[in-house]
């Protein structure tokens, strides 16, 4: 939906199970009206995951121009893809392999490209509007061996800028590619991003590859790649990490680093005394066998990292024995509907969120909004109170009621 301000606010079809395009269209055609409600008038944002099998079903020219004339008939538009998942993303073991194909893979570049040419033929032709397409930081952070592994997924990467850069001179349509920092990724922190573009994105042997590729002056090559290339800056991903919302933002801005979409997210947060058995009581529900509930704990002896729940569960009870009675904090990655600010015995990160929406407020550092809560189906029964589009619209309007003037 279109708020005042300029924001294009949607929520991720990721929500509902869906690889094929049959699938995923039969998904949009259903849950579209029951999620827009009553005013059908207003132009209604869609955030599209398209899964590679999906990808290239739609990209049939008539298949495509069906979906076209669905949008405009429902005056509905589409301007951000999720292209993190490549394969399956419900119903099955996620995991790790989420993020395979990666940037180091050749594959990633295809599905990527695909998905940009996809983006720029359902944007609408709306001046200053623009379409992204999210993906993997990079690669999982153990796939990534050093540096000739980082040079390699930003020539991947810059591969992309020059077929992003073609498809704007071609079509007139600016798409952008958006790395999602995520939790034990190649890029999982501000400071990470800030690192990668700098060494290998906007310098180095990578960008030189896009001024020869393209003809053009290095001085040119940095432009292009810093008008496509940006982040998709997670809301959940960041407060589980601890980052301070105002201090990244100014952090990217003075790198050079355009945030192409947010993703309005929330995580979960404990906070307890170690040996006192609360995070095993209360988040083992949490700890189910689909996505990685990345998890980053906080006390006195510093920040520890783990890679998912169980893992964290574990090494908290050898550390009781060790440490009790240590005053800890756990920001667990298991987005959570954003409304909530308390789940029973224990947080959540929306005051995060509730400060970054404050911050857009003053400083509209990017006027792309998409609620992203895939786990729905993996929430524990407890906290699925009301049916899916009832939730998703309540996120939507808790979203646009803190960005009213």
């Amino acid at each position: 939906m279109k708020l005042p301000g300029g924001y294009h606010l949607t929520y991720c079809t990721n929500i509902h199970p869906g690889e094929t395009w049959e699938e995923v269209r039969r998904n949009v055609v259903t849950f579209l009206p029951q999620v827009r409600g009553l005013d059908a008038q207003t132009p209604f944002g869609i955030g599209l995951r398209l899964s590679a099998q999906a990808a290239e079903a739609l990209a049939d020219p008539e298949e495509l121009q069906r979906f076209r004339r669905f949008l405009a008939e429902q005056r509905a538009y589409v301007f951000t893809i999720n292209g993190f998942p490549y394969g399956p993303f419900h119903g099955t073991r996620v995991k790790e392999d989420v993020y395979l194909p990666d940037w180091l893979d050749e594959e990633r570049l295809t599905y990527t490209n695909r998905l940009a040419h996809l983006m720029a033929a359902l944007l609408p032709d709306e001046p200053g509007l623009e379409g992204s397409v999210s993906t993997v930081p990079g690669a999982f952070k153990e796939r990534v061996r050093g540096a000739d592994d980082e040079r390699r997924m930003a020539g991947q990467m810059l591969r992309h800028a020059a077929e992003l850069h073609a498809l704007r001179e071609s079509t007139g349509k600016t798409v952008t590619l958006a790395l999602e920092p995520e939790p034990c990724c190649h890029i999982e922190t501000v400071a990470e991003a800030v690192a990668f573009f700098r060494d290998h994105l906007f310098a180095g042997p990578a960008l030189a590859g896009l001024a020869g590729r393209l003809g053009v002056s290095s001085a040119e090559a940095l432009a292009i790649a810093r008008r496509h290339i940006g982040l998709c800056y997670d809301a959940c991903h960041m407060a589980v990490e601890f980052e301070n919302t105002a201090a990244a933002l100014k952090q990217l801005r003075e790198a050079g680093i355009r945030i192409c979409k947010f993703q309005i997210s929330s995580a979960l947060k404990l906070r307890y005394r170690r040996g006192d058995g609360r995070p095993r009581a209360l988040l083992t529900p949490f700890a189910e066998s689909t996505y990685l509930h990345q998890t980053v704990a906080r006390g006195r002896s510093g920040v520890a990292r783990y890679t998912d729940l169980p893992e964290a569960l574990a090494e908290e009870d050898r550390l009781a024995r060790s440490a009790p009675g240590e005053p800890v904090e756990w920001r667990v990655h298991f987005h959570v509907p954003i409304f909530l600010e308390e789940m029973r015995n224990f947080q959540t990160t929306q005051d995060s969120l509730v400060e970054l929406l404050e911050h857009l407020r003053s400083d509209p550092v990017c006027p792309y909004l998409e609620v992203e809560t895939y786990t729905w189906d993996v929430l524990p029964a407890e906290y699925r109170t009301q049916d899916l589009p009832s939730a998703i619209r309540r996120e939507l309007a808790w979203v646009r009621d803190r960005l009213a003037p």
